[in-house]
């Protein structure tokens, strides 16, 4: 049986057994699509290539001396496992992390609109509501373990060759170890938001398209487009409120004192990306014609 098979097979037999019941909870129809997930292939290449990449990269740091320069924490990379994870951050915002989130988040509902599972499921008992959050906080939840993951291993991997030393802040000042480690932890959840963001913009299109690879190629396509206006001079003025720039919010916890101002811009201004694609893409999913797919 195939996986798109399998899904529907899940989402259908879930939803009839609870015909027969009251209408089920948004947890359950959580746990369903977080189920629909683990039979994805996409999703574990996903988590493949979020343990792949901070490998790569620690394998090319021990294959030759030099190391990246001019970037946040380079300097450190072979003085602390901790910098291993943080040097992975700055590069992946690049494309890495659009790309990987995109991949199930442009998927979500355009697979199963492909594969005719979603009308099976919005004929049933299930409100439309449910299943859109639950299709939402499913993509998130695999963009935070990707997040997790990539992050995880880097600094698991990196501190066995280089050892758990304290960080030296962007300010200079050495940071203890302690604290070193609550640091990265909040530079994760930092690089969450704007994640956040690019899974909804990708949820959206997904809902719109219908069409899996267009949704994850315009997804990607986006967030590369306002890495270039983010390079354009004559727009410096507005690179701040580009959402590329919101994944080096992080680098604010790293100063001492600590700089919140980027962490708050990065919040406010993910939300301004984020907000009106999960309204439009709900809008959409709850006027969906059913008989049409």
């Amino acid at each position: 049986m195939s996986a798109h098979v399998a899904q529907g097979a899940i989402a259908a037999s879930a939803v009839t057994a609870s015909t027969t019941a009251a209408r089920p909870r948004l947890r359950v129809v959580y746990a369903w699509e977080l189920r629909k997930l683990q039979a994805q292939k996409r999703t574990y290449i996903g988590f493949g290539c979020a343990l792949l990449v901070p490998l790569i990269f620690i394998v090319s740091l021990l294959a030759d001396d030099s190391g990246p320069t001019g970037v946040p924490f380079g300097d450190y990379v072979r003085e602390s496992g901790l910098a291993i994870p943080l040097v992975g951050l700055y590069f992946g915002a690049f494309w890495f992390f659009p790309l990987v989130t995109a991949l199930v988040a442009g998927d979500i509902v355009a697979n199963e609109d492909n594969h005719g599972t979603l009308k099976t499921i919005l004929t049933r008992s299930v409100e439309r509501w449910q299943v859109f959050v639950a299709k939402a906080l499913a993509a998130f939840t695999y963009a935070f373990a990707a997040l997790a993951i990539f992050v995880g291993s880097g600094l698991v991997i990196g501190g066995m060759l280089w050892g758990f030393d304290p960080l030296v802040s962007l300010s200079g000042s050495v940071i203890s170890l302690e604290r070193s480690l609550l640091l990265v932890g909040g530079t994760t959840l930092v690089y969450f938001v704007p994640t956040l963001a690019v899974a909804s913009i990708a949820l959206l299109l997904s809902t719109l398209t219908r069409n899996s690879a267009a949704a994850v190629v315009a997804t990607l396509m986006a967030s590369l487009i306002m890495q270039l206006l983010g390079m354009v001079s004559a727009l410096d003025a507005i690179e701040p409120y580009l959402l590329p720039e919101q994944f080096n919010a992080w680098q604010g916890l790293l100063r001492d004192p600590i700089d919140w101002a980027p962490v708050i811009r990065a919040v406010w201004v993910s939300a301004l990306f984020a907000l009106p694609g999960l309204f439009w893409g709900f809008a959409a999913f709850i006027r969906r014609d059913v008989t049409g797919g």
